[in-house]
């Protein structure tokens, strides 16, 4: 993947199979200022997967001066994961996990102004929600101490191939607060955490305070964005086609438990946010949700349910069902899934073979315009992917 590629703003997918331009979707029927941080205050053991993981921290600045970097991390979530989703370790996909923090706010009643807002998790509509809930407000800008925080609270993977990213983006001097960053970013590099700085001014700037060395030493990469940047968006003639799948491949979902008709709604809520960004936004969260490895939602949808625990269905309670199941042997219920099942996997590989013409259409039309190279913050966070990859033995 180029640079060039990367600077397309819509980009990642360039891995895909191909398709014909003719192809359509599937006819599917379709408290006081000194307490713990808020949401993770204990040390959790690292579990070890016998699958390698690539687990991804965003660590956001949400004082004032960030609102362009918010902006910029909701128009390329979608971007990151399918970046994400490109890599392989011995020719198999690891599964993707994505946390995110907020620091510098004063609204965060912490002393040092930090809160997890999601745990690393494959629930990415989760992850969307609360990224598009953040709210700037002044504060102090603690590094060290977020840094600090996601390395020892998060549940990183013990697997020594799994890749495990920080990624830290904001304005202020990177030594500022109480925690020497040096000492955090080294204890979280022994444990094969990588940390990556984003500063959101010049180059020289980060450099003088300290941005540039916090990725030195956690092993990372440093970059510096124009977090007012705007980003830039090139449509596509397969646009329309990617958006009417989403459409089926949201009808394939079946979902069960208490709250499963709630996170069925989360679902098209997300679909709208990523929409009211770009028509290019919310098709990058199609191509994402194409993605076996990233978007999986077995906490609520009885197809991935079923395809990670096959026993389930013969378990699975009455009341816990949707209206159309109730009351339908566990031989109807099995026949059901098998049917939503057959129609989302035939969808996504058509989405996959659309989103490979779309992203050569998007590689012609940078070359036409001769658009100069520069970073943003989703560009950041793709090219130095790729870069620890390769270091780490992942193609």
């Amino acid at each position: 993947m180029t640079t060039l590629k990367i600077l397309a703003l819509t980009a990642g997918t360039a891995f895909l199979s191909s398709g014909s331009f003719g192809n359509s979707c599937s006819n599917s029927n379709t408290s006081g200022r000194k307490t713990m941080v808020q949401t993770a205050s204990v040390t959790q053991e690292r579990s070890i997967s016998k699958e390698n993981k690539i687990q991804v921290a965003l660590l956001l600045d949400t004082s004032n001066s960030m609102d362009g970097l918010i902006d910029q991390a909701k128009s390329r979530l979608w971007n990151i994961v399918n970046t994400l989703t490109t890599l392989k370790y011995n020719g198999q996909a690891p599964q993707i996990e994505i946390a995110l923090y907020e620091y510098g706010n004063d609204g965060i009643r912490d002393e040092n102004y930090i809160r997890q807002v999601t745990p690393l998790t494959q629930d990415l509509d989760l992850v969307s929600e609360k990224l598009f809930a953040l709210r700037t407000n002044g504060g102090s800008e603690y590094c060290g101490a977020v840094i600090r925080d996601a390395s020892m609270n998060l549940n990183w993977d013990g697997n020594e191939k799994s890749m495990k990213l920080i990624y830290i983006a904001g304005n202020e001097p990177f030594d500022q607060g109480r925690v020497n960053y040096k000492e955090v970013i080294s204890k979280a590099k022994n444990k094969n955490i990588y940390t990556n700085t984003i500063f959101c001014g010049s180059r020289e700037e980060g450099t003088q305070t300290f941005w540039q060395n916090g990725a030195v030493v956690g092993g990372g990469k440093y970059f510096n964005i124009d977090s007012d940047r705007k980003v830039i968006y090139i449509e596509t003639p397969y646009d329309v086609r990617i958006s009417e799948c989403n459409t089926k491949l949201n009808d394939t979902y079946i979902y069960y438990g208490s709250h499963g008709s709630e996170y069925k709604l989360k679902q098209a809520a997300q679909d709208k946010n990523a929409e009211v960004q770009s028509v290019s936004n919310y098709v990058e969260r199609t191509v994402a949700k194409s993605k076996k490895n990233a978007y999986k939602n077995d906490h609520w949808d009885l197809v991935d349910k079923a395809e990670k625990d096959a026993g389930f269905i013969a378990t699975v309670q009455d009341d816990a069902l949707p209206a159309e199941l109730k009351g339908k042997s566990k031989d109807e219920i099995k026949k059901a899934v098998a049917v939503k099942s057959g129609e989302r996997n035939k969808i996504q590989k058509e989405i996959e073979e659309l989103s490979k013409k779309r992203q050569d259409y998007i590689d012609t039309e940078m070359k036409k315009r001769g658009n100069s190279d520069s970073d943003d913050l989703g560009k950041a966070i793709e090219s130095s992917i790729l870069e620890l990859a390769r270091k780490n033995g992942y193609s």
